[in-house]
């Protein structure tokens, strides 16, 4: 600046356009403050920036100091991000020598009137009060404590009157806990605490000298004596007052605030003496009561961290904090549905990374071990991602048993799969001894009754695979703990403890498999409580009620997750009177399905079927592979019965506990069972009962699967050649179910279930006796894949093509009697099959229609072709439009195979004429422009002929816009086929239908469009003008007039 000339003076063009230029941005307003606040770091007196005022009064000019504070107040009243500028400028402007001398109590008086007059109940008000506290802050930051300590009281005087720390805004409180820890640094003297611990050399140099010499640097301890002269001084009263407001400001419900006090706590606490400062720590102590909300826990913690980093927290107080930051670990209060307390467990984490730094590793050994243990729990355990990580990374120090181990198998990435965590990383680290039991604990204290069902569940899991690493410790002591729990009021902990007693239970099982150690729990005195007391949690559950309403969503999978566990385990239960009750409580969770909300109800339906799965085998076999009579014969009579109800979902149950009963179970029912599920499957095409028929096909697999296949048996107890083509003809009858309903095409859900269970059936039969598979039913079934797989719905396309791709790759052994195996194994080669996304249109449509040329596929492929075609989704219509073009392209100087494909496509055409569920009438037509060899065809004149038809068809939602749209595809075939059409498109214009003329109009209008040969081009704007113009809902439009301009005769109102 003293290189400018003397005209342009510094200062001078800040305070120019900052006063006199209304700059359209804030950003450039931003920059300008602050170049202002540069500027006015110049090292001589501003008065010499004014020049030579001139004495005549009527000239006079504002000084230079005068403008600068006008500009940086009016700018400490705007919205927007100037406003944080203009503090900055005030803090270096009003700090100067020059400008603290005039003008410094003259800005504080405005500041603390501007406080005193604001409301912070406007918008206005709170603007203002910002921008005075941030000017305020800034200055008793950056100035000197000798210049600012007689205006400090009064300061904290108005900040108490005008209640900031009351106000609504969190800003504004913020910016009041900035201030007042600025005013107790101001009250109190500069100084460096000589009690503080101090770990080693604060001197990188020296740091670096001794760490070369090999020597250690030890903790400083300060001299009393020294210590006692430095602290004889006193401490002002405000202090007393400042230090109350930060601990308050601990509390504050928005985080913004209780950051800026702990570091305020930290700051102030640094020049206080030693036992003020431990009455500050005492205080900070109190904020970690269950009597506190969460809000105190976080700002305690936070406080802690700030004191023990700056070493303001003596070793002689961690017995005290430790205990608490522990809690603090696992803090987590419930609220309602949900919890509160993340941010409390994540600032315990940072106050453990500050301690670790913080203090010499002798100073934490005695509590090392109990840290670790509650770092690495939530490190593993914690439901909050953030948490995990923080506590992953709190110690790096290697202080901590096995830390680098740990830290190794549970890095930041590590713990942020949650599954990964309680099922993997939680084992591996429950293999060092210290940490196995402290885990243990946890999860029965904390997480088998937490609110969230997930955590629960994980928990359950996480105790059954812990279990081999302290067997003693879960049998003689978890096991007593979790059973009384299981039979309490509170239905978290109830579904918890019931959950990890059948999981634990199912762990020594097969642990006693493994090393014949606790093969017989019944033979100590513990365990005899332990087989005793899964009678009485059922006797309890059922007697009280709890499977019913609300809790029973979450009583039922409980109670049925026990009783698989307990079979698993062959408890000795097999003459016991619970038994009946586990089949009572299977059975009416079946029969109960519709009372239970669609949320958990697949989870409870699976839960059931494994229940009795389970149960089946290990209590109702007096012999192996020999059924109890009785129970056999009950059991599927009640679940065929269960098919003919009129509850579809309890026709679901009734299917699925069928296919998953045992093979001794249906041996000499089988052709029953199966009779049954082909009943259900094939017949009762009702919207209704579209889920009972996906299950039943599902079961109809299960069923067969489990019998087993042999060419020689009887079809009463194996799959053979006497029921076999029943099987297949009902999954292929499946396969054509294209129900809808206001859900959309719920058929897909029987589709999807019939392909699967085609192959597991295909696959059974081809493993044990592929002379049964017959060439029809492999043919039906891979062209009914085929077709599937060339549909619309990108999920069933996919699922479809992974299914034809399996069958025909399978050769241990090969699937027998495939049509064209040959050129199918060239277009799916066992390489690049794998890598196929049949989710993406534009990588499976290329494959699909190169079935086209194979002879047994053309028609079920174009079927599946002409729905993708004249579907909705733009990717797929696109996709699969241009992949039958190409084709068409390539066969269209073969008069052989293109005769060929139009008689696939009448077929079509003609036997989807009616079927308006199907939504198969070809719109290939309408959708891509054919090749000229096809515009001469016969084709033309068939497809005129069948559109027609449509016309006579009951109209009903999808057939209202079918005949124009079909018309129009038809105008590209020229001749007389166009002259019919047109003809055709004119009566649609008159049709008595508002919504058919108005698709007419709309559908003839793109069409002309498109095709510009269509009409005389000299008539085409007039043509195009009517049929726009023309209200079609309302009035039938004009239409004389547009035959006229198309030459067209008129037609026979009759006709």
């Amino acid at each position: 600046f003293l290189s400018l000339p003397l005209p342009v003076r510094p200062g001078r063009p800040a305070t120019c356009c900052c006063c006199g230029c209304p700059w359209p941005t804030w950003e450039t307003r931003y920059m300008l403050l602050l170049w202002l606040s540069m500027t006015c770091l110049i090292p001589f007196d501003l008065s010499r920036l004014d020049g030579h005022l001139t004495s005549d009064p009527s000239q006079t000019r504002e000084p230079i100091m005068d403008r600068i504070l006008a500009v940086a107040k009016s700018y400490l009243m705007v919205t927007d991000k100037s406003r944080d500028a203009a503090s900055v400028l005030v803090s270096k402007f009003v700090t100067r020598p020059d400008v603290k001398l005039k003008r410094l109590g003259d800005f504080l008086d405005w500041s603390l009137t501007t406080i005193s007059q604001a409301s912070d109940q406007t918008m206005g008000g709170t603007v203002i009060l910002d921008g005075a506290l941030q000017s305020l802050a800034q200055l008793f930051k950056h100035g000197k404590r000798d210049d600012f300590l007689q205006y400090a009281p009064v300061v904290l005087q108005c900040l108490a009157q005008c209640h900031v720390a009351e106000s609504s805004q969190a800003t504004l409180r913020k910016l009041g806990v900035k201030l007042v820890q600025r005013l107790g640094l101001t009250f109190l003297k500069p100084r460096l605490a000589k009690w503080r611990y101090q770990r080693g050399s604060r001197s990188l140099a020296a740091n670096l000298s001794l760490s070369q010499s090999g020597s250690t640097v030890q903790a400083v301890s300060p001299d009393m004596e020294t210590q006692s002269q430095e602290e004889d001084y006193d401490i002002p009263e405000e202090v007393e007052n400042v230090i109350e407001q930060l601990l308050g400001g601990l509390k504050d419900k928005e985080t913004i605030v209780r950051w800026s006090a702990a570091k305020g706590i930290g700051r102030v606490t640094g020049r206080l003496p030693r036992e003020l400062a431990d009455e500050v720590v005492g205080s900070v102590l109190d904020c970690f009561s269950f009597q506190e909300t969460d809000n105190a826990w976080h700002g305690g913690c936070l406080a802690l961290a700030e004191l023990g980093r700056r070493g303001l927290l003596v070793p002689s107080r961690l017995p005290d904090v430790v205990p608490l930051i522990l809690k603090a670990l696992v803090y987590d209060e419930k609220r309602g549905a949900c919890s509160v307390g993340s941010n409390v467990r994540d600032a315990a984490c940072y106050v453990c990374w500050a301690f670790a730094r913080a203090y010499e590793p002798t100073e934490l050994k005695p509590f090392v071990t109990q840290i670790a243990c509650a770092l690495v729990i939530t490190a593993v355990f914690d439901r909050n991602i953030n948490c995990r990580r923080a506590a992953s990374v709190s110690d790096h120090s290697g202080t901590f048993p096995y830390g680098i181990d740990i830290v190794v198998a549970a890095d930041y990435f590590a713990v942020g799969n949650l599954n990964n965590c309680y099922l993997s990383i939680s084992v591996y680290i429950a293999s060092f001894p210290e940490y196995t039991r402290p885990m243990i604990d946890h999860l029965v204290a904390m997480k088998i009754n937490h609110w969230d069902g997930v955590i629960r569940q994980l928990a359950t899991k996480a105790l059954h695979n812990l279990t081999p690493q302290a067997p003693d410790y879960m049998a003689t002591t978890v096991m007593p703990q979790l059973l009384p729990i299981a039979l309490g009021i509170d239905l978290h902990s109830r579904h918890g403890a019931i959950l990890a007693s059948a999981e634990i239970s199912h762990a020594l099982y097969k642990l006693a498999n493994q090393n014949n150690r606790y093969c017989n729990l019944t033979s100590q005195p513990v365990s005899d409580q332990y087989v005793v007391r899964p009678q009485q949690i059922f006797v309890v559950v059922v007697v009280s009620c709890l499977c019913r309403g609300f809790g029973g969503e979450l009583m039922r999978p409980a109670v049925c997750s026990l009783i698989e566990n307990m079979s698993l385990s062959k408890m000795p239960f097999k003459d016991d009177p619970v038994i009946t009750g586990w089949q009572w409580l299977i059975d009416d969770t079946l029969k109960s399905l519709h009372l239970i909300s669609p949320g958990p109800r697949d989870g409870i339906k699976e839960a059931a079927v494994s229940a009795l799965a389970a149960l089946c085998e290990q209590y109702y076999q007096p012999q192996p592979g020999m059924a109890d009579p009785q129970m056999q014969e009950v059991l599927v009579s009640q679940y065929i019965a269960g098919l003919k109800s009129t509850e579809v979902l309890t026709r679901c149950g009734s299917a699925l506990a069928l296919g998953s009963l045992p093979r001794f179970m249906i041996h000499g029912k089988l052709h029953q069972v199966l009779y049954t599920c082909l009943q259900q499957s094939c017949s009762q095409r009702e919207v209704c009962f579209t889920e009972a028929r996906r299950d039943a096909a599902k079961a109809m697999a299960q069923v067969c699967v489990t019998a087993g296949v042999s060419a020689q048996g009887g079809s009463d107890s194996v799959v053979c050649e006497g029921n076999v083509s029943a099987v297949y003809r009902a999954l292929l009858d499946c396969m054509t179910d294209y129900t809808l309903d206001s859900r959309g095409d719920v058929g897909a859900w029987v589709r999807e279930a019939a392909m699967t269970s085609l192959m597991e059936v295909t696959l059974c039969v081809v493993g044990t006796a592929p002379q049964l598979l017959s060439p029809g039913l492999v043919n039906g079934m891979m062209c009914s894949l085929a077709q599937q797989s060339a549909e619309k719905i990108d999920r069933y396309r996919a699922h479809a093509g992974s299914v034809f791709v399996r069958l025909l790759h399978s050769n241990n052994p090969a699937v027998p009697h495939i049509p064209h195996r040959e050129e199918l194994l060239a277009i799916f080669p066992t390489e690049g099959a794998e890598g196929l996304n049949w989710n993406a249109p534009s990588q499976a449509f290329p494959h699909i229609t190169q079935l086209l040329r194979l002879p047994q596929y053309q028609y079920h492929t174009l079927l599946g072709l002409t729905v993708s075609v004249g579907g909705l989704t733009e990717s797929t219509v696109r996709f699969s439009s241009q992949s039958l073009f190409d084709h068409l392209m390539l066969i269209q100087q073969d008069a052989a195979a293109l005769g060929q494909f139009s008689e696939a496509l009448l077929h079509v055409f003609r036997d989807n004429l009616r079927n308006d569920s199907h939504n198969t009438q070809p719109d290939i037509h309408t959708r891509c422009s054919l090749p000229r060899t096809l515009l001469s065809h016969p084709l033309t004149r068939t497809l005129l002929s069948l559109t027609r038809t449509l016309l006579s068809l009951p109209l009903t939602r999808t057939l209202l816009s079918l005949p124009s749209c079909r018309f129009c595809g038809l105008i590209q075939f020229q001749g007389e086929v166009r002259k019919k059409v047109l003809f055709q498109l004119l009566l649609l214009l008159c049709h008595p239908f508002p919504v058919i003329r108005k698709t007419t109009a709309s559908q003839v209008y793109e069409m002309l469009l498109t095709y510009d040969d269509v009409i005389d081009p000299d008539v085409m704007d007039d043509v195009m003008t009517s049929l726009s113009d023309t209200n079609w809902s309302v009035e039938s439009g004009d239409r004389n007039s547009i035959i006229n301009l198309s030459d067209l005769p008129i037609p026979d109102p009759g006709s």
